[in-house]
């Protein structure tokens, strides 16, 4: 059964409580006896790992290879005179 983080508005405390998900009753704070909230809490996720992105990601795009080649041509077409673009990009 999962485990639910609570919120008493009353006195103003935090606490898990191990319901079902069928569940539909409300929960009362221990201490007080006042209506508790449910509160939503972000899980915590690790990137860690060897080879995460070339594991777990897509097989390579002949075109992403292309398109990183690309700059290293473009390299070679300045020419030396003030950085002006030679005349084959015109």
């Amino acid at each position: 059964m999962p485990v639910y983080d609570y919120y008493c508005p009353v006195c103003n405390r935090y606490f898990e409580r191990v319901r079902s998900m069928e569940d539909r009753n409300g929960v009362l704070c221990d201490l007080c006896g006042g209506q508790a909230v449910r509160v939503y809490v972000p899980v915590g996720i690790v990137f860690k790992g060897s080879g995460f992105y070339t594991t777990d990601s897509r097989s390579e795009n002949p075109l992403d290879k292309a398109k990183s080649a690309l700059p290293e041509a473009k390299a070679g077409t300045e020419s030396d005179s003030g950085g002006e673009l030679s005349s084959l990009e015109d």
